[in-house]
């Protein structure tokens, strides 16, 4: 298996450190950095009721928080620890550089914590897949018998992972652009950048901001740098990071797969790259069937969770094994029921454009449901990629208009409801309009291709109100 990589011991004794930002992870990094003798003060921008629960929890700790200005640097400060949201062009973060004082993430806090018997990273990135492919690569290093867990942007926090009770064999670890940006210094077993398309680009400023922060994730890799074959980008990150010598390009591709890559032949997922003679051999890891479900994007993640466990050196029983036990989170190409013929899928983690496209995909012909907000994004190639797979399409939320204009030009012949709605009763309209467009043998598909925020709390409560009208229709009979 991996070798493990030694932390730097850090004397915290007197160390003054503001933390940028409560929340999920500023709240357990202010607190671990006062518990090693810190002096931490964290500010935030936010005042509200909330803010001020979580403020004087903190003080009565005796840390310092400061409500409602986020922007101006503490006196004395000789570290910043920020939280993902944090946009980088924030003014604390200039005064910081301008003080020559470093700026750390909380992932780059967790690394910098690691104990003398840490366990390697196998680390994840991409615009969309990440959690699937994260928790599939704990199932399979569990079935190997591993002590393993699924940390960082999903599960088990970094920090509670490293400086927990529980010791850990390796770590399946998803990492975020924004963390990504913060953690300067992490350096991964082994690593993979899933795919890459436009998005947080109001967060990073350019498209190219955006790929350089994905390609951090392959700095320092010691075994495997495992990119997408479909994706060239990806593997242009990969020659662009600095490896450890001996470190190996590792592609995965849904066709046939060359030396040094994972792929399909005849409904197989096989292995070329952890193999003896790999120019002549292939290792059988798992059956398409193995995988759930078996959509194309799905057997793309299978395979980079199966590329990082072979790199550990996991056997391929425990591939197998692995991706048998494993079963994607709820509103990730989930099916919820099928009523009259018709099959319906839940996917509103498909958040943006190339998530649903990758869904689209996986299914002929569909009923789309879809719209939100588009947080900036262009549907034309979307349309134009999935016109032929269409049987209709029902639209909401704010921004369901570029949804249209991009139908009209590209699939005109597709019938469309627009639905100019956002109370709660929304979704109920639209599962019924899809069900009247469907037929049987048919999708009805929800993958937004958009946030959901301007009519839902988040993508969670999109999708269950969803699978609600869907059984609400199956309870009726009215398909």
């Amino acid at each position: 298996m991996g070798s493990r990589q030694v932390s730097e011991e850090l004397d915290w004794q007197g160390k003054r450190v503001t933390v940028a930002g409560l929340g999920v992870s500023g709240i357990p990094a202010a607190r671990v950095l006062h518990g090693r003798g810190a002096v931490v003060t964290v500010v935030n921008d936010g005042d509200d009721e909330r803010s001020r629960a979580q403020a004087a929890e903190l003080e009565a700790e005796g840390i310092t928080v400061r409500l409602g200005d986020g922007a101006t640097l503490p006196a004395g400060t000789e570290l910043v620890v920020t939280t993902p949201g944090w946009q980088p062009d924030k003014p604390l973060f200039a005064a910081a550089a301008e003080a020559g004082v470093e700026i750390w993430g909380d992932v780059e806090l967790a690394w910098r914590l690691r104990g003398p018997d840490a366990a390697p990273w196998l680390a994840i990135t991409g615009t969309n897949g990440k959690t699937t492919t994260t928790r599939m690569l704990a199932s399979i290093l569990e079935a190997a018998g591993l002590r393993t867990a699924a940390v960082g942007n999903i599960g088990v926090s970094l920090l509670d992972a490293v400086l927990g009770e529980e010791t850990y064999d390796v770590l399946a670890v998803e990492l975020s652009s924004y963390q990504l940006h913060w953690a300067p210094s992490v350096r991964a077993h082994s690593a993979a950048v899933l795919n890459l398309a436009p998005d947080h680009l109001d967060w990073h400023g350019s498209m190219e901001a955006y790929a350089a922060d994905k390609g951090r994730i392959y700095e320092g890799n010691q075994v495997a740098c495992v990119y997408n074959v479909a994706d060239p980008v990806t593997e242009d990150l990969v020659r662009e990071a600095d490896v450890e010598e001996g470190c190996r390009a590792i592609g995965f591709t849904l066709g046939v797969p060359g030396p040094s890559q994972l792929g399909v032949v005849e409904d197989v997922l096989v292995d070329r790259a952890f193999v003896a003679n790999r120019q002549k051999n292939a290792q059988e890891l798992a059956e398409v069937a193995d995988v759930q479900p078996p959509a194309p994007h799905n057997i793309a993640n299978a395979l980079a969770a199966a590329a990082l466990a072979r790199a550990f050196g996991v056997e391929p029983k425990a591939v197998r094994d692995g991706l048998r036990a494993f079963r994607p989170d709820p509103h990730r190409i989930e099916l919820v029921e099928e009523v009259g013929g018709v099959t319906y899928v839940d996917d509103s983690k498909a958040t943006n454009t190339h998530a649903a496209e990758a869904s689209l995909a996986a299914y002929d012909p569909i009923v789309w449901i879809a719209g939100g907000l588009a947080k900036g994004a262009t549907f034309d190639e979307l349309v134009e990629k999935s016109a032929k797979r269409l049987r209709g399409a029902v639209l909401m939320g704010a921004d369901r208009a570029l949804i249209r204009e991009a139908l009209a030009r590209h699939a005109p012949e597709v019938p469309v409801v627009d639905l100019d709605r956002t109370d709660t009763g929304a979704m109920s309209e639209a599962v019924r309009e899809a069900a009247r467009l469907a037929r049987p043998g048919d999708t009805v598909l929800l993958a937004p291709a958009c946030a959901s925020m301007d009519m839902f709390t988040n993508y969670t409560k999109r999708g269950e109100a969803f699978a609600d009208a869907v059984r609400a229709l199956a309870a009726t009979g009215d398909a």
